[in-house]
């Protein structure tokens, strides 16, 4: 997260300064306001933490290029000349793209961390043995930070959160909470055993849409060349003979001439709704209500209600020892799930109650109505015995047993709907085209 420094003078005349972290520099400015106003400070400057490239040299050596995070170029400057190095030049990297690494080094990163805790090997030792081997640049670098900020005793929540940006919310808070949990290894294989089988989840949807949604655009594609170039060139001869046109080529030829008329329109007017309805997907509300919506998809909206569950329940049994209490580790599972509609009833209505009216937690869930039948049963068998830890494991596992196994039957259907779909199309073009392939002249 960038980091933003003020300076300003205190209400007994003496210079104070600051460093904070925030989004965005109008973000910082509030904060340092707020702030200002309750310290009595009077603020006199902002300096944001750059990224500098520069070109330094020590006497005779070779010189060295390379790039720093620093507040002001003179600070950076001024720090060369401490260690003995002559500054060539130093100048802002004006282009800085901090593109997100793949989610599969995460996951790798998280599982080999996971892996080597069990081996019962430093923590520290880990981290440098990972920024040593890992190749994505961003990761990379997030993680040498982290081993930073924790050599110079920073706390292990503080430093992971810092990088959330890199590693994902849950990630980053899981990972920051297991050195307190005085279990890391079970939290990071537990942290590793979601974030592979949510990778696994995503890929197996991609699967199942992406080749049927590929072929059917590719289709949609060739039936427009169709319509649009080809079929008029045969169509059109016969009007220019005066010939009448049987009804399924004549209403073909009506489409083919609006599609040429209006190509420009559909494609511009197609374009500017895909960008709009991008742009809309991203706003809370919205996000809010398509989340809601997926949910009551037939077939695939069951299949991602009950994987949504299966992750609030396998993070659920991560936390529920580990972090203390056990609305943080609600509030945690809720924003792992990964359905905004969700995380939202758990947060509004679930843990409200809780702490509110001190319901239990099956009441406090089941008023929430995101939850199924089935979980909530789990979770009241679980609360009767005092085993609400191994039945929310329970419960992941059996979801995920159901989900993997139903899914290859949404990936079985979808294929066969597609084919279906394909020879409706081509037996339509192919009745079209005998249609054509029998007009003849009047006089014949």
């Amino acid at each position: 997260m960038p980091e933003f420094r003020f300076e300003g003078v205190a209400a007994n005349g003496k210079s104070v300064q600051g460093i904070i972290e925030s989004p965005t520099l109008r973000a910082a400015r509030k904060r340092i306001v707020s702030l200002a106003s309750i310290r009595q400070i009077a603020i006199t400057h902002i300096a944001t933490r750059r990224i500098y490239i520069y070109k330094i040299q020590k006497e005779s050596e070779r010189a060295i290029i390379g790039e720093q995070r620093a507040f002001t170029k003179e600070e950076l400057e001024l720090a060369f000349e401490k260690i003995g190095y002559k500054t060539h030049w130093i100048r802002v990297k004006r282009f800085s793209f901090r593109l997100k690494p793949p989610v599969s080094d995460i996951v790798t990163f998280v599982r080999v961390s996971a892996d080597m805790l069990h081996e019962k090997l430093p923590f520290n030792e880990i981290l440098q043995l990972l920024v040593n081997d890992i190749e994505n640049t961003t990761l990379r670098n997030s993680i040498r930070q982290i081993l930073t900020d924790l050599s110079h005793g920073k706390d292990s929540e503080e430093a992971f959160v810092r990088q959330e940006s890199v590693l994902g919310k849950f990630t980053a808070r899981m990972l920051g909470l297991a050195s307190k949990c005085g279990n890391m290894a079970f939290i990071y294989e537990s942290t590793a055993v979601f974030l592979e089988r949510n990778m696994e989840f995503r890929k197996s949807i991609r699967s199942a849409l992406l080749m049927p949604l590929f072929t059917l655009f590719v289709l949609f594609i060739a039936v427009v060349f169709y319509v649009a170039y080809i079929f008029p060139q045969t169509a059109k001869l016969f009007e220019r003979m005066k010939i009448e046109l049987p009804p399924m080529t004549a209403a073909t030829l009506k489409l083919s001439d609006f599609l040429a008329a209006n190509i420009w329109t559909i494609t511009i007017g197609s374009v500017a709704l895909i960008a709009i309805g991008f742009i809309l997907s991203r706003r809370p509300k919205i996000e809010l209500q398509i989340d809601r919506m997926i949910l009551i998809v037939p077939v695939i909206g069951p299949l991602i209600h009950k994987t949504t569950i299966e992750i609030f329940c396998r993070v659920f049994n991560a936390l529920y020892s580990g972090a203390g209490e056990n609305v943080n580790a609600i509030k945690l599972s809720a924003e792992a799930c990964g359905n905004k509609f969700i995380e939202e009833r758990i947060k509004t209505i679930s843990i409200p109650m809780m702490l509110g009216k001190g319901t239990g937690l099956v009441e406090s869930f089941e008023a929430s109505g995101v939850f199924t039948k089935t979980a909530l049963s789990r979770f009241r068998a679980g609360a009767e015995t005092g085993t609400i830890k191994q039945s929310a494991l329970q419960l992941a596992n059996f979801y995920q047993k159901e989900t993997v196994y139903k899914l290859k039957s949404i990936v079985d259907l979808v294929q066969i709907l597609a084919a279906l779909l394909i020879m409706v199309v081509m037996t339509a073009l192919t009745l079209i085209s005998a249609e054509t392939a029998t007009i003849r002249p009047a006089n014949l």
